[in-house]
């Protein structure tokens, strides 16, 4: 990983998207702090949308869309997109996304989990998911070791569901995305995005495990300096890394991303 200051600025420049993780991304210990919020309406004015993508729930990402200074927001890794036109809000759910409250498999995942690992438990927030069971192994205490997360992760490759790691929560789903299958779609369906022609316009920023499909995917990968923490696990890493972490980390790069645009 390189630092920040080695990304080129006619990269910089040629910037059209800026993707972000949220979870340890654009916050820090579940916080949204005032120099990341404006941050995101700097990138706003300057004409650049933002779009968080986020293993997160669809209810949060139903209130950045109608509330924060973002062109739209994927939720629960994929599963669903939100977004504004014309006032109204709009979404688009990946077609074999299959809700929690319907699978009895997810159910049965859940369940030997929580036989197998007492500290584990679902998130506070799974009840504002729809597509998405998130268990809980690091948003609040007890945080769980990381062999533990391991077997949990175990046990859900063992059940052949989906999943990811983000900083907080092993996320577990049943269909065909993931974050980088429905960005790619999202900005084709919205934006008129080529996946091969226009990789170099977006770049994404994150910070954990389930990031590595966007790291892999565009050249403009970059990593808030907390990333560090999960090199061992990644296979792709990203390009470049801030030198701040969390979102001081994501304001230094919106910061950088200003500054060549203006200089260009």
């Amino acid at each position: 990983m390189l630092p920040l200051a080695e990304l080129p600025r006619d990269s910089l420049a040629g910037i059209r998207f800026v993707l972000t993780d949220v979870d340890d991304t654009l916050t820090e210990h579940g916080r949204l702090e005032a120099s990341t919020y404006s941050a995101l309406w700097r990138l706003r004015d300057a004409g650049l949308p933002v779009i968080p993508i986020t293993g997160g729930p669809a209810g949060w990402c139903d209130l950045m869309v109608r509330m924060w200074p973002v062109a739209a927001a994927i939720a629960e890794s994929g599963a669903v997109a939100f977004w504004l036109e014309d006032g109204t809000l709009r979404s688009w759910v990946w077609p074999d996304a299959v809700a929690v409250a319907d699978s009895d498999r997810l159910s049965r995942i859940a369940e030997a989990v929580m036989a197998a690992h007492p500290a584990a438990r679902l998130a506070k927030n799974q009840f504002c998911r729809i597509y998405d069971l998130a268990i809980d192994v690091g948003e609040e205490p007890p945080r769980l070791p990381p062999d533990e997360v391991e077997a949990i992760r175990s046990i859900v490759a063992g059940s052949g569901a989906r999943m990811g790691r983000s900083s907080i929560h092993v996320n577990v789903w049943l269909g065909s995305y993931d974050k980088l299958a429905m960005a790619e779609r999202f900005l084709s369906m919205r934006y008129g995005y080529d996946a091969e022609r226009d990789a170099s316009s977006v770049l994404y920023v994150g910070d954990s495990p389930n990031d590595e499909p966007m790291f892999r995917r565009f050249p403009l990968s970059v990593g808030v300096a907390n990333v560090r923490k999960y090199v061992e696990d990644l296979e792709h890493h990203p390009k470049f890394v801030t030198s701040a972490s969390h979102g001081a980390g994501f304001a230094e790069l919106a910061t950088a991303i200003l500054a060549a645009k203006e200089n260009r």
